[in-house]
């Protein structure tokens, strides 16, 4: 499967809604206008109680507080219910501190073509989308490698200059332009 056969980088990204278990534990309907004027990380992971899927969002978890200083927000998905959401974070994982959307109809996962059609589940996505609501960042891997957290916090900030930086840059560096 290749990475955003439809939405591709540069491109505004589709609205999109569901359910989504929160941090306070309560069920809510989120959609993507809600996040209009901010930077917005969506990431999407295949299932619940497994193996390689916990390491990902407590990552993302640890490093909650450095979006929130980017001005960012982060948003997990997976095609499991907010049931199962819960029922994983009061056995397992303890406090999430971002939304965890049960995309059930898989329409979120379809949006950034993240889906496996023949199993259900999302590949591990990574989405960078900026306060317009442009697609910066799109980043896929396969199910059996989970991604780098600090990566996507280091190509927020990257973004976040607004000029050109180059292989490995790091904040406090200087940029190319």
């Amino acid at each position: 499967m290749e990475c955003c056969e439809h939405l591709q980088v540069g491109q505004k990204v589709q609205d999109f809604q569901a359910q989504a278990l929160l941090a306070d534990g309560s069920f809510k309907d989120v959609k993507l206008a809600d996040y209009k004027g901010k930077w917005l990380v969506v990431f999407f992971y295949p299932l619940d109680f497994t193996f390689v899927c916990p390491t990902e969002i407590q990552s993302f978890n640890k490093l909650y507080g450095e979006f929130k200083k980017l001005g960012a927000e982060v948003i997990a998905s997976s095609t499991d219910s907010v049931y199962s959401h819960k029922a994983w974070v009061e056995s397992a994982l303890g406090k999430v501190k971002f939304p965890m959307l049960g995309d059930t109809g898989h329409q979120v996962a379809r949006t950034f073509n993240v889906l496996v059609e023949d199993k259900g589940i999302a590949l591990r996505g990574t989405f960078i989308i900026d306060p317009s609501g442009t697609l910066r960042s799109a980043v896929v891997n396969d199910l059996a490698v989970g991604r780098s957290v600090e990566e996507t916090v280091r190509t927020l900030q990257a973004f976040q200059t607004g000029k050109l930086t180059g292989c490995g840059w790091k904040p406090g560096e200087k940029t190319l332009n």
